[in-house]
Order: structure tokens, then sequence, then C-alpha cells
């Protein structure tokens, strides 16, 4: 596992740490589900192109659906 050194604001790394705590976690266990969570997402890129070929093919997705 890679360490990664981050410097934040203090009133930003206060919420950090107010926000992990609240979750039970250490400041970072936090940032690092956060991370995770982030980065499983699809990006902008990829939701796009989905929705224009969604989109592009509604009718014929309808008209399968029937």
């Amino acid at each position: 596992m890679r360490t990664i050194r981050l410097q934040l604001p203090d009133d930003l790394a206060r919420k950090l740490r107010a926000r992990a705590k609240e979750q039970g976690l250490s400041a970072e266990e936090f940032v690092r589900l956060v991370t995770e969570e982030i980065l499983r997402r699809p990006s902008d890129e990829f939701g796009e192109a989905v929705e224009q070929v969604l989109t592009k093919n509604a009718e014929l997705y309808r008209r399968l659906a029937n």
C-alpha cells in the first residue's frame, strides 16, 4: 500500500476529522473509503456516452420492452 501525504486547510481538516468521527472512522480510513467510492463511479464521459446511446435508441428499447 502506498502513502500519500495531503495538505488541507485547517477548517477542511477539522470538518474531515469530524465527519470521520461521526462514522466511527479515523480520518485516514474515511479519506480512503470516500476515494474508493469516487473512483468506482464511471467517468463523466462514460455517463454522457451511455445517455446519448439510451436517448438515441429510446424508441427501439421501448418496442423491445413490449
